[in-house]
């Protein structure tokens, strides 16, 4: 699984870095975690604003930080 956490380096896109760790922790799943902050290669996502997450290719949040359940639930889905 590889899991991208886009963002200029904020503190919101940290938070998201964190839960998103601490999620695969608590699922005991592991995953490829990369932080994207160069501006480029954050539009070639499509997303509008910042912080985004994307799990294996797809966009699953952006602008906002998501609960550690829904980073869950992202997870379980993608490693079905």
């Amino acid at each position: 699984m590889k899991i991208i956490i886009l963002g200029p380096g904020c503190p919101r896109c940290h938070e998201v870095e964190k839960r998103t760790k601490n999620a695969l922790a608590a699922l005991g799943i592991a995953a490829d975690v990369e932080k994207v902050s160069d501006i480029k290669r954050i539009m070639e996502f499509n997303i509008l604003s910042t912080p985004g997450l994307v799990i294996d290719g797809k966009v699953v949040c952006s602008g906002k930080i998501p609960r550690l359940e829904e980073i869950k639930a992202w997870i379980q889905e993608a490693s079905k």
